[in-house]
């Protein structure tokens, strides 16, 4: 019980709250454990996993007393007491007075500031229809002696541990490193954020009191609503990619939670067997919630929990409305480190000697890329820039301000080249190349969940490039790449503001993306956050075509005069007709105002 006076886990005795009479059978040994937040009872089976019967919300707690009473206790233990939260009287029965009033005390202490405490409290049981203790009828009366919650208790002074443990955060990878301004992590153990101004490289303390920098997506808050932690939390996975996951595990009762493509929902993935005929499925469960203040959540059946992590608790052991009980947790996201913003902190000039060469990849607007190896151990992308291709002065001065950009959805700039001609732009890593050429490769495969889930990527990117005030300029399917498990992810977010080629920046030129661009664009060069969803709603159409080219029959200058005739692109065939209406609302003068509004009306 953290930060509560000591209760020893002795069972004790619960009365039920929903029958009129008292009688041996209304009487249930229950395990009862209480924390800061809630008072929790399960059932009580030796030796055996303890199902979780209930639980009352700390906060929602009106009165914590002794039962003072003349009724014969038809149990074992005699010595009652009262939890009275909401419109409910709970009876527990402890097995000695000690017992009863260890835990009158911890519950008074962790309930001495609720809002909703009671003046007055009945201090004899609610029995046969009447208050014994005032004879009233009315079990919601008003009660007859005046309630102290001061009495009895006398507060614990905390310990600076207790202070300091409600900021530590835990590691959820190992990060080794090199660096003597770095801290090394592991994962699983906890540290104490000194210092976040910098929002990718936390100042950080261990428990023996090292301290150094560590990549700030490496580490999560300790918080009971904080899902990061759990075994079975999987953070920015498609619904397509979690029943692969699901299904590859062939197991019963494989499980996971994920993001839902509404904000701020979950689902809870599962996969059976219980179909029968041989039917392997997964089914999907929106976590929903009550309509109370705060909310509760709830999956199949209205047994509902204040937190995330009690629900899935509760249905670990219980299938309650479910196709199964959640039997095996699954996650993905935990196998794979993070990339940092920088291969090391504070670093963002690479010496080229760490890297070695190992093939060309492809080649660009900005010049050839190639695969390589940092330090002979992490492969990176490696852009050598092609002389008199960019104002480098320029972008060098830019570049730590774009490495400081750190998105799950975003293709990171790990660091710069820059003593030496060509100079090195060193990327990320995505082994699947651009979102182009793979949606060509694998025309006639692509379902349209997956389609669905790659648009959502990138505009999970764009939303994050938008709250940084950072424009694109040049957002296309060839300027996204893929990785692994087909996470999409947005590269060359506002390169062209460094192209020194004229062609690149005009309407006249070949190499113009007039095809993309919105008519402001191509008529004035004003670029915004609007015509860079006007080119989202192009990318969409390039995903859902399977990687054919915008107006591809038609000229630059032919395209420019037809967009402003009013011309837009047809429906390819894998869209849906909403899906295609929210295409063109991005090419209407009336387009959404931010990436907030394009991604709840496209997912």
């Amino acid at each position: 019980m953290p930060a509560t006076r000591h209760v020893e886990e002795v069972p004790l005795i619960k009365r039920s709250q929903q029958k009129r009479r008292t009688s041996p059978a209304n009487f249930k040994s229950r395990v009862f454990i209480l924390t800061r937040t809630s008072l929790n009872y399960y059932e009580h089976r030796n030796g055996k996993v303890r199902n979780l019967r209930g639980f009352v919300e700390v906060p929602r707690i009106k009165c914590v007393e002794i039962v003072v009473t003349d009724v014969t206790i038809a149990c074992r233990n005699k010595y009652a007491f009262q939890v009275i939260h909401d419109n409910y009287f709970l009876y527990i029965f402890a097995p000695d007075k000690e017992s009863r009033q260890q835990w009158v005390l911890a519950l008074k202490e962790v309930t001495k500031d609720n809002h909703c405490l009671v003046s007055k409290y009945h201090p004899n049981l609610w029995v046969e229809g009447r208050w014994r203790c005032c004879c009233q009828t009315e079990k919601m009366a008003a009660g007859c002696t005046a309630y102290d919650p001061s009495v009895g208790w006398k507060p614990l002074p905390p310990t600076p541990e207790d202070n300091r443990r409600s900021h530590w955060a835990v590691a959820l990878y190992d990060y080794i490193t090199e660096n003597p301004e770095e801290l090394a992590l592991r994962r699983g153990e906890e540290y104490l954020p000194l210092d976040t101004v910098e929002l990718n490289w936390w100042k950080v303390e261990d428990k023996n009191g090292h301290v150094g920098y560590a990549p700030s997506s490496y580490l999560a808050w300790q918080s009971e609503n904080s899902l990061l932690t759990y075994e079975w939390y999987n953070r920015d996975i498609s619904r397509n990619q979690a029943e692969k996951l699901l299904l590859n595990t062939d197991k019963e009762g494989a499980f996971m939670v994920r993001d839902s493509r509404h904000p701020g929902m979950y689902t809870v993935s599962i996969f059976t067997k219980s179909l029968g005929d041989g039917i392997h499925t997964v089914k999907h469960y929106h976590i929903r919630q009550t309509n109370d203040c705060p909310p509760q959540y709830y999956l199949a059946e209205k047994t509902a929990f204040r937190t995330i992590p009690q629900l899935i608790h509760y249905h670990q052991h219980n299938g309650a409305g479910l196709v199964t009980r959640l039997r095996h947790p699954v996650c993905s996201w935990k196998e794979t480190t993070p990339i940092t913003a920088g291969l090391s902190y504070g670093k963002w000039e690479i010496d080229p000697t760490h890297l070695t060469c190992v093939q060309e990849i492809g080649s660009g607007q900005f010049g050839v890329v190639k695969l390589a190896t940092w330090q002979g151990t992490r492969k990176v992308a490696v852009k050598m820039i092609r002389e008199g291709m960019m104002s480098e002065d320029d972008f060098v001065e830019e570049a730590q301000v774009l490495m400081k950009l750190s998105h799950s959805k975003l293709v990171q700039l790990l660091g710069v080249c820059t003593q030496q001609v060509p100079i090195f732009l060193v990327f990320e890593f995505m082994e699947h190349g651009s979102l182009n050429d793979f949606l060509r490769r694998n025309r006639g495969t692509l379902t349209r969940s997956t389609a669905v889930g790659m648009c959502q990527d990138v505009c999970e990117g764009m939303e994050y490039l938008e709250a940084s005030n950072f424009i694109h300029r040049d957002l296309a399917a060839r300027n996204c790449l893929v990785g692994e498990s087909l996470v999409v992810k947005v590269s060359d977010f506002g390169m062209t503001r460094f192209v020194l080629d004229d062609q690149y920046t005009t309407s006249t030129g070949t190499k113009f993306p007039v095809k993309w661009s919105a008519p402001e664009v191509f008529r004035f060069g004003r670029y915004s956050s609007k015509s860079d969803v006007w080119a989202y709603g192009v990318l969409v159409w390039e995903v859902f075509s399977e990687g054919k080219t915008p107006f591809e029959h038609l000229s630059n200058a032919d395209t420019v005069e037809e967009i402003s005739n009013g011309l837009r692109l047809f429906k390819p065939k894998l869209a849906s007709e909403k899906l295609y209406q929210f295409m063109n609302s991005c090419w209407q003068e009336n387009q959404p105002e931010s990436w907030y509004v394009v991604k709840s009306e496209m997912f």
